[in-house]
Parts: structure tokens; C-alpha cells; sequence
């Protein structure tokens, strides 16, 4: 059993320590995050067991791989064309700023960059959660051409994410416009809320609406917005501090289905 390789990857947003043969094969894989090396086969557990060696910290558990949920089969049965679970933060900003980059030099600041740090800033704070029992999806497209910045799933209920980039701006919210420094201002929270009540129609379950602010110098709310909460980018893991409401099983469930892009075809 000489030969085996240990390869570093990442799947469904865990990362994993693959053991392979030379000609490939997966025997086995180590995950950090449970303390568990899973083995495909008994009789190979001291040579698993001796190349992984160098990356194991403390005591691990050690087996064949546990037996999949019925939301586990549910993904694994996912087309990756389908899966939204792979998206990262800004996702559909990223590619269409490698199909259309612009102009490599402008006046003023390509505004979709802006748009995407927003949704990468909050992206990364919401994908934070994920030890907590929370799941985040980026991105995730609708008919039409919309898309919901990001979608959290978790023991507290289900939150349709819209990101805005204001920094250095100061922000007035006033239910349903939303005036960001000197510009006009406009109607930004139909939008929010409409994505959520979207989201609502195509998972068959209630999905609350949040305004995610970047790098606001000033927040003003002269009245608090009709069931929609308006958050900056360093306090949206306050979200995850709701109470729960959704058993383990409902939001995994409900992650399986969010995950689907099938799900989102006819909203």
C-alpha cells in the first residue's frame, strides 16, 4: 500500500483530506471539522491511518462512512449544473465581470465591483454561521433575470439577503425608499421584499427580508421598516441569534430543496 497521497478539496463548503491510490482511487478521507477519517475499506485503516498522520490533530473517530440522510441523498442526487450550493459570494457578479470586464481605465469605479465586495463582505460573514447549523446560498438565481443576493437557512428561520454598498455614505431608510448620500433616492425595499416573498412562494415556507449595509458612516430609520430588517455588514451574524424555530431535520431539508435550481424555475 505504498504510494497513497493525501489531496486537499473542498465539498458542499467542508473541507476534507482526501487518501488516494496512485491510480486515483479514493480509499479514504479525513474530516477536520467532525474528527472523523471515514475508510472505504477495514483492511486498509494503518496505511489510511499513516498517511494522514502528519494532519491529524487530536483523538478522531474512525469507521466507514456514516450512512447519508435523506437530505444528503437528496443532494448527491443533484445535477452539478443544478446544485447552487457550490456559488460563491457575488457569484453571478463574478461572472459577468470575467465575460465583460470594461474598460480597463474609467472615470469612476466600475459600480459592479463595488456591488460585488458588498456581496462578498456579507457572503463571508453569513457563510460563518455555517458551524452554528446555519447554510447559506449565494446568488441564487430567479426567472426574469433577479437573483437573491443570499439566502440563510438555519434554526432561526429563513432570510433573504439584499446587499448594498454604501460605504463611506451616510444612509436614510425610509419605508419603502432607501437614500444612499446625496443620490436620489428609491424604492430598494419592494425589491427586498419582493425576492423574500419569492423565496417564500418557492420553498413553501416563510422567508424574512434583510437589507445588508457595507460601510455605512450613518444609518437612519425615522421608522422601522414593516416586517424587514435593516442590518450593516458587521452585524448580520445577529441573525443567527434568533430564536429557533425550525428542528435540525426542517432546515436541512429545506437547504436540500433551496439548493436545487429547479426550485427557483417557476417563482
Amino acid at each position: 500500500m505504498d504510494g497513497l497521497r493525501v489531496i486537499p478539496a473542498r465539498r458542499h463548503g467542508q473541507e476534507r483530506l482526501y487518501v488516494c491510490l496512485p491510480d486515483g482511487r479514493n480509499i479514504a478521507w479525513y474530516d477536520r471539522e467532525a474528527a472523523r477519517v471515514n475508510l472505504l475499506g477495514a483492511d486498509r485503516e494503518d496505511d489510511v491511518l499513516r498517511a494522514l498522520g502528519p494532519f491529524i490533530t487530536g483523538p478522531v473517530t474512525v469507521g466507514p462512512p456514516p450512512v447519508p440522510t435523506p437530505a444528503e441523498l437528496a443532494r448527491l442526487a443533484l445535477h452539478p449544473d443544478d446544485d447552487l450550493a457550490p456559488n460563491r459570494p457575488g457569484e453571478a457578479l463574478i461572472v459577468a465581470l470575467d465575460r465583460a470586464p470594461g474598460p480597463a481605465h474609467r472615470l469612476r469605479p466600475d459600480p459592479r465591483r463595488r456591488a460585488l465586495t458588498a456581496e462578498q463582505t456579507v457572503g463571508d460573514a453569513l457563510d460563518g454561521l455555517d458551524g452554528a447549523g446555519w447554510h447559506a446560498l449565494h446568488s441564487v438565481p430567479l426567472p426574469g433575470g433577479s437573483r437573491i443576493h443570499h439566502l440563510l437557512i438555519g434554526p432561526g428561520g429563513l432570510y433573504a439577503v439584499h446587499t448594498l454598498y454604501a460605504r463611506r455614505h451616510r444612509v436614510t431608510v425610509a419605508d419603502p425608499m432607501v437614500t444612499l448620500g446625496r443620490r436620489e433616492a428609491y424604492p430598494l425595499l419592494r425589491r427586498v421584499r419582493t425576492d423574500a416573498d419569492r423565496a417564500s412562494y418557492a420553498l413553501t415556507a416563510e422567508v424574512r427580508p434583510v437589507l445588508a449595509l457595507l460601510g455605512p458612516t450613518t444609518v437612519s430609520v425615522p421608522a422601522p421598516p414593516r416586517e424587514l430588517r435593516v442590518l450593516t455588514d458587521t452585524d448580520v451574524q445577529s441573525l443567527a441569534a434568533q430564536g429557533g424555530t425550525l428542528k435540525p431535520a426542517d432546515v436541512e431539508a429545506l437547504h436540500a430543496m433551496a439548493r436545487d435550481r429547479t426550485t427557483w424555475a417557476r417563482v
